[in-house]
């Protein structure tokens, strides 16, 4: 029978800004369990002054543990799956999405971002949210409905690759900041370490595809997902599924070789799907699928394919 486990937010149960085959597993859990992760985001920095309320673990983490050089995510887990290798696939089902805070932040910083070249000044934004009516109250007087997302969802990179950084988005999932990851979605990602070693963070109440300011209204999610192991369906970079289309993902410093290769898995899936060939998917991809851009603000770009279920199956 399935179990459920709830992991908290804490110095003891996160870790900050890195990725790696070699971090130890907080919580181990069987193939089909579901797990609500609880997560903080940002460094002290961003913490408000004023009115807001803020989470005592948020300034419990960010004191306790040291933001890495250039940066990085605050991350709940890692979570083993009891049995994942390398080569098996994490579906990770997305069951529910959960603010835990009425405030976001945004921030322009120096060098970053679309256009950096056009904003050399830092300019941060405490931004509140009506958790009831889950809009985004703008300081320019403008609501907007929220989408509550995580920009980084992954697993361990490969043990080659050593320690890397969170803020590049890489074939191991990580900081994809695809908006389309909302709740109702399942992600998956190709396993390359024992316990594929899970992790969320980096919560965005709202982005636009592009996030060109380097910055979503970033806050502090819980976020509940089902995660299954899946034998021999190997994939080599993450891909997801929501409930009216196939999503495939690329990312790289290249935003054409993002598209190329984005393009190429989705070919695939389309030939896995249904029984057509390389012309003809190509073809269908070309007249029924839409080619995003997911962001280009975390160095490595990324570029996702959106495929309507029904321009497959009728």
């Amino acid at each position: 029978m399935p179990a459920s486990h709830t992991l908290a937010a804490s110095p003891a149960t996160c870790h900050w800004g890195v990725f790696s085959a070699s971090l130890k597993p907080v919580l181990t859990v069987q193939s089909g369990d579901r797990v609500t992760l609880h997560c903080v985001s940002g460094a002290a920095e961003i913490i408000p002054k004023g009115d807001f309320i803020v989470l005592p673990e948020h300034r419990e983490i960010t004191a306790a543990l040291t933001a890495p050089v250039g940066g990085g995510h605050i991350l709940t887990g890692p979570v083993a799956i009891e049995g994942a290798r390398p080569g098996d696939v994490l579906e990770v089902r997305i069951i529910d999405i959960k603010l835990r805070q009425d405030w976001g932040w945004n921030i322009i910083r120096p060098l970053a971002g679309t256009i950096p070249e056009d904003f050399p000044a830092t300019r941060l934004l405490n931004i509140p949210l009506d958790r009831e009516r889950m809009l985004a109250k703008l300081p320019w007087g403008v609501d907007l409905p929220l989408a509550p997302f995580f920009g980084v969802i992954g697993v361990a990179p490969p043990a080659a690759w050593g320690t890397i950084s969170t803020i590049q988005p890489r074939a191991h999932g990580g900081n994809l900041d695809n908006k389309e990851l909302v709740a109702g979605t399942t992600l998956y990602l190709p396993v390359h370490a024992p316990g594929a070693l899970f992790s969320a963070g980096d919560g965005h109440a709202l982005q636009g595809d592009g996030e060109v300011c380097t910055t979503a209204i970033e806050t502090a999610l819980s976020g509940t997902f089902e995660l299954h192991l899946r034998r021999g369906a190997a994939i080599d970079l993450p891909r997801a599924e929501t409930p009216t289309h196939y999503i495939t993902m690329a990312m790289d410093p290249d935003l054409d070789v993002c598209a190329k290769t984005a393009l190429r898995q989705m070919i695939s899936l389309i030939q896995e799907k249904a029984n057509l060939s390389r012309e003809d998917a190509y073809t269908l991809c070309s007249i029924a699928a839409d080619m995003r851009v997911t962001q280009t603000v975390n160095q490595h770009k990324g570029i996702h394919f959106m495929l309507a279920k029904k321009a497959l199956h009728g």
